[in-house]
C-alpha cells in the first residue's frame, strides 16, 4: 500500500479560509490549499435523519462538516468524528468549538479500526462515511498529503471502513455513504460480507443527461434483502445552477 512517506510534504505555511454554511448558521475553517469538504458531504448529510437521542459516528470526518450539519439539524443527537490526520482533527475540533457544539460533537484523532476496537461493540445507531474514492494504486496521486489521503485508500480501505461500521452498529443500525458509481459492486460486496444489507440506492447525476458518477447507498446491519431505488438526484440544471433539491440541502 502507498505510504504517506511517498508524498510530498508541505513546505509553505498553511493558509485558511473562514467559510459560512446553512445561511451563516455554521462557520467552517478550512485549509486553503489542503483538503476541503465537497458537495458529496452535503448530499450525504442531507440523506440521513437520525432519531432523537441517536448516537452517530462519522468516519474520516475531515474538518467536521458532516457532524456540524447533523448536530445543527438534529440537536438531540450525539456525534463522534474519527479523523486519522492530526491537522484535520485539530481543525475539526476548532470548528466544533467555534460553533459551540462541544456538548454534542467529539472529535478523535485515531485510526478508525483502532478507535472502533476501543469502543463498545454494537452500540451506534448511525455510521456515516464520505470515504476515499480511489484505490491506493489507481490514478494520479495528489502530491498534497491531506488531499491524497482523503481521496485514495492510503490509510484505510473500503473493506476496512465496512468492517469498522459493522463492529460499531447495533442490529438494524444504519450505514450511509457516497461512493463512485463505477465501484458500486465493490461497495455492495464489502457491505454484505460484513453483514450490512444494502437497502437504498440513489444514483447521483451532475446533469440529467449525464451518466451517474456517484451513488448514495444506505444499508442496515443484519437487514433483510430488498433494495429501494428512488428517483435519481440531479445536481445541476442545464445552466449549471443548482436544482431545488440541492438548494434545500444548503438551507438551515
Amino acid at each position: 500500500m502507498l505510504q504517506i512517506s511517498d508524498l510530498k510534504l508541505e513546505t509553505e505555511p498553511k493558509r485558511y479560509t473562514d467559510d459560512t454554511f446553512l445561511d451563516g448558521r455554521i462557520r467552517v475553517k478550512q485549509n486553503a490549499a489542503g483538503y476541503r469538504f465537497s458537495l458529496d458531504a452535503v448530499i450525504l448529510a442531507g440523506h440521513v435523519v437520525p432519531n432523537p437521542g441517536a448516537s452517530v459516528v462519522d468516519i474520516g470526518t475531515g474538518c467536521g462538516i458532516i457532524p456540524l450539519i447533523l448536530a445543527y439539524r438534529y440537536p438531540a443527537i450525539r456525534i463522534q468524528g474519527l479523523e486519522i490526520q492530526p491537522p484535520l482533527a485539530e481543525l475539526a475540533k476548532e470548528n466544533v468549538k467555534r460553533n459551540n457544539m462541544e456538548a454534542r460533537i467529539t472529535i478523535q484523532c485515531d485510526d478508525a479500526a483502532r478507535a472502533a476496537a476501543n469502543m463498545p461493540a454494537g452500540r451506534i445507531d448511525l455510521v456515516t462515511c464520505n470515504p476515499p474514492f480511489r484505490q491506493a494504486a489507481s490514478g494520479r496521486i495528489n502530491p498534497h498529503p491531506e488531499r491524497a489521503i482523503a481521496r485514495h485508500e492510503i490509510k484505510i480501505t473500503l473493506t476496512g471502513i465496512t468492517a469498522v461500521a459493522a463492529k460499531l452498529l447495533r442490529p438494524s443500525g444504519e450505514f450511509a455513504t457516497i461512493y463512485p458509481a463505477a465501484r458500486l459492486t465493490d461497495l455492495v460486496t464489502a457491505l454484505r460480507q460484513d453483514g450490512i444489507e444494502p437497502k437504498l440506492l440513489r444514483m447521483i447525476h451532475s446533469q440529467a443527461r449525464d451518466p451517474a458518477k456517484l451513488v448514495l447507498l444506505k444499508g442496515y446491519k443484519n437487514g433483510r434483502p430488498g433494495l429501494a431505488i428512488p428517483a435519481p438526484l440531479i445536481i445541476y440544471h442545464d445552466d449549471r445552477t443548482y436544482t431545488s433539491e440541492i438548494l434545500k440541502m444548503f438551507a438551515p
